[in-house]
C-alpha cells in the first residue's frame, strides 16, 4: 500500500528525516512512534505530498505519492481545522466535496456517521458550539467520509474523553477490517499495544524500529516476578538468569531477569528443591512504553542503535 525508500529531508543544515525506510501493508494498522521533533509531521506531509523529499522515494498504491492520489487518502491533521461558524454537517459535506463526493451523497453519509458517532442531535450545531471532543470526532469524520484506502491520523485520540477513545478504537478496527491501511501517531503507548499491527518508532529523523508489537516487546528480556518470604538470591546461579533483583525492605516480591525466550520453568524448579512454595509466580513480558524507552531513550534523542 505505502512504500518510504531511503526518504530523507533537510531545513537548512537541519536534518528532520535521515533515510527513512519502511512499508505499510494492506489493511494493517501502523503506529507512528517517537518524540516530539522526531520527524513523524515531516514524513506524512511528504506521503501527502505536501513536501517533497529531498533523497529517495514515496510509494502509495504501487505510484509516486502525488496530490493525485489524495482522493483515496484520509487525513486527520495533529492541528485540528474545521471553519468554527460552519455547522457540524456542513464542515463534512465541505471536506467530502473537496475529496471528489457528490454533495448529496456527502450529506447522507454525513449525518450516518454523525448518527454513528454519536452526534446525531448536533448535526446543525455550528463547530464553535461543540466541545473540544465532539469537534475532534466531526474532524475524524471529515477524514473517512470519502471512504479512503489509506488513513493517516496525526494524535486521533488527544483530547477524548476515555469512552470517546473507546469508541474511536472501534473506528480504527473497522477500518482495517475493511482492507484500509491506517497509519496513526501517538504518544500513548497503551493506545499502540490494543490497536497496532505494526510499529514504526522514530528519533531525530532516524529509524530506530519496524516491526511487530511481539518483536518489539523480544527486544528487551522478560522477567519473572516472585513473591516469596525467603532469600531468593540463589536464582542467579539458574542457567538463563541475568540478574536477581531483590525486594525493596518489607517487601517480598522479586524481580529476575531472563535471557530472551527463557520460559522459568528452571526457576520454579530451583524454588522447589529447596522447600520454597512461592506465593506469585509471573512472567512478565514488556510493555511498549519500556521498549520505547529503552530505543528513544530518556532524552528522546534515540541512542539506541538504528534498526535494519
Amino acid at each position: 500500500m505505502v512504500s518510504l525508500i531511503g526518504v530523507s529531508k533537510r531545513f537548512g543544515d537541519f536534518v528532520a528525516v535521515d533515510d527513512l525506510s519502511f512499508e505499510l501493508p494492506r489493511g494493517a494498522i501502523v503506529g507512528f512512534l517517537g518524540p516530539n521533533g522526531a520527524g513523524k509531521t515531516t514524513s506524512v506531509r511528504m506521503m501527502l505530498g505536501i513536501l517533497p523529499p529531498d533523497s529517495g522515494r514515496i510509494e502509495i498504491f504501487g505510484k509516486p505519492a502525488a496530490r493525485a492520489a489524495h482522493q483515496r487518502i484520509g487525513y486527520l491533521p495533529e492541528e485540528r481545522g474545521l471553519y468554527r461558524r460552519l455547522r457540524a454537517i456542513d464542515a463534512i459535506v465541505y471536506i467530502a466535496m473537496l475529496k471528489g463526493m457528490n454533495g448529496r451523497a456527502a450529506r447522507r453519509r454525513g449525518l450516518a456517521l454523525l448518527e454513528e458517532f454519536g452526534l446525531g442531535d448536533f448535526a446543525r450545531v455550528r463547530i464553535q458550539g461543540l466541545s473540544k471532543g465532539m469537534s475532534q470526532k466531526v474532524q475524524v469524520i471529515a477524514s473517512i467520509i470519502h471512504d479512503p484506502e489509506f488513513v493517516i491520523l496525526d494524535e486521533p485520540f488527544s483530547g477524548l474523553d476515555p469512552v470517546n477513545q473507546a469508541e474511536l478504537e472501534i473506528v480504527v478496527n473497522n477500518l482495517a477490517a475493511q482492507g484500509k491501511t491506517v497509519l496513526f501517531s501517538t504518544h500513548t503507548m497503551e493506545h499502540a499495544e490494543r490497536l497496532c499491527d505494526g510499529l514504526v518508532i522514530i528519533a531525530e529523523g532516524r529509524k530506530l524500529f519496524d516491526g511487530t508489537p511481539d518483536e518489539a516487546r523480544e527486544l528487551l528480556p522478560p522477567r519473572a516476578l516472585i513473591e516469596a518470604a525467603e532469600d531468593l538470591s540463589f536464582l542467579s546461579m539458574v542457567k538463563g538468569v541475568v540478574r536477581v533483583i531483590a525486594p525493596e525492605a518489607g517487601a517480598a516480591l522479586w524481580e529476575i531477569e531472563l535471557v530472551p525466550g527463557a520460559d522459568g520453568r528452571a526457576l520454579l524448579a530451583a524454588c522447589f528443591e529447596r522447600g520454597i512454595v512461592p506465593a506469585r509466580f509471573e512472567i512478565a513480558r514488556p510493555s511498549l512504553r519500556e521498549v520505547f524507552v529503552h530505543l528513544v531513550g530518556a532524552d528522546g534523542h534515540g541512542e539506541a542503535e538504528r534498526a535494519a
